[in-house]
Formats: C-alpha cells, sequence, structure tokens
C-alpha cells in the first residue's frame, strides 16, 4: 500500500491529511559537519544560553551558561528569579573586565539576546554577534553540550530549596568543572588547571566553601588566647 492510497484512505474517513513541506537543505563541510565559525584561540567565540530549573516548591529559576569555546571553560554561572537582558549585560560586563572582550558570542534568538540594547552594546564594544537558525539548536553545539552535563551531573542530582542555596551549589560545580574534572578535548586536563602539575603528579584543589570563616576563641595547647 503506498501513500497515495493511504491518503485517499484519510480523506474518505474525514481525516486531515498532513501537509507536505519542502525540505530544506543545509552547507555542509566535507566531514559532514553544518558550516559555521569555529573557535581557534580564548577569547575567540564565546556562547551562552539559559537553563531552567525549579526549587522544591516548585518556584522557576534560571541560570545563564556563558563557555569559552576554544577552552571549554563555563565563564559564569548566574543564577536567578526572571533573568532579563539588563542582567545578561551585567554578567558580560563582569566577563569582559575580568576575562577580556571576545571577537564573537554565539546564542540561540531569545529575546535577552537579541534585545537592541544589548545589540547596540556588543557593537559598540566590537563583539560580532552569531544567531543561530530558529529551531536548529545543534548549531549552538558546545553550548548545548555543556548545558546536558550540567544538568545529568548537578541539577539532576540535587534539591535546592532556596535561590542561595541553588547558587553556591552551582558555583562549587562550576569550580570542579573548570579545575578539577578532565575533559577529553583538551587531552584529559581540566579547561582551567589551577596549577601545572608535572608528568605523572596529581593535585585536588577544594572548591569555594562560601561558608564565613570562624576564628578559634582559645588555644589548644595554651588555653584560652585573652589569658582568662
Amino acid at each position: 500500500m503506498n501513500h497515495k492510497r493511504v491518503e485517499r484512505i484519510w480523506r474518505q474517513e474525514g481525516l486531515k491529511v498532513p501537509s507536505r513541506h519542502k525540505k530544506r537543505g543545509r552547507l555542509y563541510l566535507n566531514d559532514g559537519s553544518c558550516i559555521r565559525l569555529r573557535a581557534c584561540w580564548p577569547n575567540h567565540v564565546w556562547s551562552y544560553d539559559f537553563v531552567a530549573e525549579r526549587l522544591k516548591d516548585g518556584t522557576k529559576i534560571r541560570t545563564l551558561t556563558v563557555v569559552d569555546e576554544y577552552t571549554r571553560e563555563c565563564l559564569s554561572l548566574r543564577t536567578g528569579y526572571a533573568l532579563k537582558s539588563d542582567n545578561v549585560m551585567a554578567v558580560l560586563t563582569e566577563l569582559f573586565t575580568t576575562r577580556g572582550i571576545p571577537d564573537h558570542i554565539r546564542s540561540d534568538n531569545g529575546s535577552e539576546f537579541t534585545a537592541h540594547s544589548i545589540r547596540q552594546w556588543l557593537t559598540g564594544l566590537g563583539v560580532k554577534t552569531l544567531y543561530i537558525e530558529p529551531g536548529s539548536p545543534w548549531e549552538n553545539g558546545y553550548n548545548e553540550s555543556f548545558n546536558g552535563r550540567l544538568r545529568d551531573e548537578c541539577l539532576n542530582a540535587e534539591s535546592f530549596h532556596t535561590l542561595k542555596e541553588a547558587q553556591i551549589i552551582l558555583e562549587q560545580w562550576r569550580h570542579h568543572y573548570n579545575h578539577i574534572r578532565p575533559h577529553t578535548s583538551p587531552g584529559y586536563k581540566p579547561p582551567a588547571p589551577l596549577t601545572r602539575m608535572k608528568e605523572g603528579a596529581s593535585a585536588y584543589a577544594p572548591a569555594p566553601s562560601f561558608m564565613p570563616i570562624h576564628t578559634p576563641l582559645c588555644n589548644l595547647n595554651t588555653g584560652p588566647t585573652n589569658g582568662g
């Protein structure tokens, strides 16, 4: 039974026949990958996107993820209740000050990234925006891959009761991802190791605790420090 007979039967039964869509062609490289700007040095191409999550009570939160596509380093994880274009601009301002200004920045067509204010601001700084085709998340592959790891290794494994707790845990995970966790692309090394180790050596760098440092009130060997 061919498709024409199936469509005729559908019409006889009063069913709607799905309309045929013209196939869309794409440009590909010799290795089969889509043509896109590939990062060739640090700060060449950054990419950013949002990841949605909920607190224990069901409150929605969002995390802005910023990744350097060349080094694979996660530059920022900013978490809040409602992040808008102003929040995106604030995160980028902080990163531009501490990391330098990238040549390009890749994103989808979300309103937070395509707002006139942020596009005009980036253009004034000399940053070229790379917007992917709507409905084509694979064109932002590095960031999508990172977001998948973030969800598998952290978001799906943790239960957040407050926004502050989510911010602390996500920042600790980012520290581990950047400085400790080995990655295949850089030769099974972290994207931003804290120290350069000799061959065969290993090191462990503790994540930031974000807890207040308590000064001991007495010396265990000599007694109270105030002489009381």
